[in-house]
């Protein structure tokens, strides 16, 4: 993996919520992509099996196509890298329910 500490967490977190959730890689990769997502299905498999590294940008991607594909009632999320602690936990801190087309990467002047 790459430079980011939380990576390989945030990685192993959002291929549980997937398995929990019975998400394959098409459906997310597909979520993905309709959200901006820039790589392709195959190398979002390769990195949920740990053999590719992604920016944060399109981890953070990965992890809001996975959260929207999920029924947050039912299963657990796949965290944003910035929700995660300093230990890499997720500490229980969930951040607010954010509106559709917003999302950590944006500035607060969008």
């Amino acid at each position: 993996m790459g430079f980011d500490p939380h990576e390989p967490q945030q990685q192993r977190m959002l291929a549980a919520a997937m398995k929990s959730a019975q998400i394959n890689v098409g459906e997310l990769w597909l979520k993905y992509f309709s959200l901006g997502g820039e790589v392709g299905e195959y190398e979002v498999e390769a990195y949920l099996q740990g053999f590719l590294s992604l920016p944060v940008l399109q981890r953070d991607l990965l992890a809001m196509a996975a959260n929207e594909l999920i029924d947050t009632s039912a299963h657990g999320r796949a965290p944003y890298s910035d929700e995660l602690g300093p230990d890499g936990d997720s500490s229980g801190q969930q951040k607010p329910k954010q509106e559709p087309g917003s999302g950590p990467w944006q500035s607060e002047t969008d």
